[in-house]
């Protein structure tokens, strides 16, 4: 028999008028993560269509359209996922399940194998066909958003196994921390949004925030209180937070990091 969640941080069950804006808050959240992506890699892929076709960068890998194509599918699966327990469709929902499973280490995996070859890439760039300046640029940035990268891809896999683990016993929590998970590399998206001010790494930070508002506002005015999802968010987050601020930019870093990538 499995445990009960612990009473302190038990939910209070629905009361009217609340039940219709439980379920769909979840798909909001869903449906404006989803939108996120289609406005910030959209443009910027068709940019980075028409660099290659210019011979300004090399052709897409097979390795990122991987990735892309994991990273496309698992935004719309928990579109797909929030929205059939808002028309209470659980059982399909509890089937298609079994797809984060499989799509979790698969992302993780194909994003860890994109960082080298990322910079095998911008390292390889040719100074007759780029400015020098942008060279330069592309390796500092490439070098710092290391560590912001490491951090999602230790944390991304931590936060979906553990909302998949406790989906029976505190389903509160597990829709909460598979949406919290889902905005840790958003930024990815976000950064790619010109129109939108960034000093990274703080505004990668900012924007998650942002974006996790509307759901920690709905919480806090519906329960009048924290529920544990964000405890578990924000306590994961922090240690490995310290470090990106830390190196971000610093010499030792911006020297360390490509010879960790094998390109210097």
């Amino acid at each position: 028999m499995e445990k009960s969640v612990d009473k302190n941080w038990a939910l209070p069950p629905f009361v009217a008028p609340w039940p219709k804006a439980e379920r769909w808050i979840f798909v909001f959240m869903a449906a404006l993560i989803v939108t996120t992506v289609l406005v910030g890699f959209i443009p910027d892929s068709l940019g980075k269509i028409a660099a290659v076709q210019s011979g300004q960068r090399p052709p897409f890998s097979p390795v990122l359209h991987a990735h892309a194509v994991l990273m496309g599918a698992w935004v719309l699966l928990l579109l797909t996922q929030t929205s059939l327990v808002a028309s209470n469709r659980r059982a399909v929902h509890q089937m298609l399940g079994l797809i984060a499973v499989v799509l979790m280490p698969a992302m993780v995996v194909t994003g860890f194998l994109l960082v080298p070859e990322s910079f095998h890439s911008v390292w390889g760039l040719d100074p007759a066909r780029v400015p020098g300046n942008v060279i330069a640029e592309l390796k500092t940035l490439l070098s710092n958003l290391v560590l912001a990268q490491i951090r999602t891809g230790i944390l991304f896999p931590i936060f979906v196994a553990w909302a998949l683990m406790v989906r029976r016993k505190d389903p509160a929590t597990h829709k909460r921390l598979m949406i919290l998970a889902t905005l840790l590399p958003l930024p990815a998206a976000i950064d790619r949004i010109a129109w939108l001010p960034h000093a990274l790494p703080l505004s990668a930070d900012l924007y998650m925030l942002l974006w996790a508002l509307p759901m920690f506002a709905y919480d806090l005015h519906r329960y009048g209180r924290v529920p544990r999802a964000y405890v578990i968010w924000v306590a994961g987050n922090l240690p490995l937070a310290i470090p990106v601020y830390i190196f971000w930019g610093s010499p030792w870093w911006l020297a360390t990091a490509p010879k960790l990538m094998g390109v210097e």
